[in-house]
Order: structure tokens, then sequence, then C-alpha cells
């Protein structure tokens, strides 16, 4: 992949989060990161466990050293294109925040384009609440979300709440729509 490429992938992930997760108020948190800039955007070309993991760890390290990244959204474009092998990859990845005693500095939220809650039909408009332009992991510092809900106003549980009635009043039709014109 060119940097070229890198930059065309960080520039539609920018468009989702902007249109899609801020436009959308899916996170209540992201419109105030994205503005302060403090988002870093890490393109992975590498394709299997190993290097999304090494990736993984890698961004968990860059974090240590640089506070002023507040999160950072770790981006496969050519990997994982199956749900459930991405699925693997976030199992493994919270298994190794766990062994490296990250747990409870950093929390891995995922999304996929493919992205499908446990129950739920493939066409159920909430699957867009967490569908991406591509397979991420998004690494979060946990301080960083304890201070972000202690200072939201209502109740951080209804959050996902909203986002689902918000995506199923949308329907599947737009909230695809709004997902693929980031591409």
């Amino acid at each position: 992949m060119t940097n070229s490429t890198h930059e065309q992938v960080i520039e539609q992930t920018k468009k989702w989060l902007t249109d899609v997760v801020v436009g959308c108020n899916f996170c209540p948190f992201a419109g105030r990161e994205v503005k302060r800039n403090s988002i870093h955007y890490q393109v992975e070309t590498g394709t299997t466990l190993e290097a999304g993991l090494q990736a993984l760890m890698k961004e968990c390290m860059r974090l240590d050293d640089d506070a002023s990244i507040e999160t950072t959204l770790l981006i496969f474009p050519n990997g994982f294109a199956k749900f459930e092998a991405y699925l693997d990859l976030v199992d493994l990845a919270e298994k190794l925040l766990k062994k490296e005693k990250y747990e409870g500095i950093y929390q891995v939220a995922s999304f996929h384009p493919e992205y499908q809650f446990a129950g739920s039909p493939a066409d159920d408009a909430a699957n867009y609440t967490n569908r991406s332009v591509y397979p991420m992991l998004h690494l979060l510092r946990e301080e960083s979300i304890e201070k972000a809900l202690e200072h939201y106003k209502g109740d951080p549980g209804e959050i996902p709440v909203r986002n689902i009635e918000f995506a199923r009043e949308k329907g599947p039709a737009y909230m695809k729509m709004l997902r693929n014109s980031c591409l």
C-alpha cells in the first residue's frame, strides 16, 4: 500500500467518524476529540492475526508515550474482511491487553463493515452503529472514559439504546447509504 493509499484510507475513516459516528451522535464524546485533533489514525496493511496484534501493541506504546493522543483507530483495509475472522482478532486483542498488563488502562472497541450484534439479523439497521468503512480496532484510554462519563448529563447506559432506536428509525437503506458515502 502506498502512502497516498494510506492517506485515502485515513480520509475515508475520518469522513465516517465525522458523518456517521459524530453526525448520528453514536458517541457523544467523539466530536470533542475530532475538534481537538487528538485521534491517531494508524493503517495496518498486515493481514494476519500476528500482524494485527503486533500493531495493537505498537499503538499501546504510542499511547504510553504520547499523552496528546486521546484515542487510536487501528485500521485494517486489507485484512479481516470476514466478520468471524475479525471477531477472532478482537478476542485475542482483549486477551493480549490483559496479558501485557494494559487491562484497565486501555479498552478496545470494535468496528467492522459487516458488524452484526449477536442475535440480530444481518439487515438490522442497528448493526450500523458499529459498521465502519474498514475493519478497525478503537483503542481508548480507560481513565478518559471514566472522566467523560463523570461529566455526561444523562444515563450512559441509554447511549446504545438511543443509538439503536435512531438507526432503526432511519432504516437500513439510509444507514448503509450514509456509511457507504464515506468511501
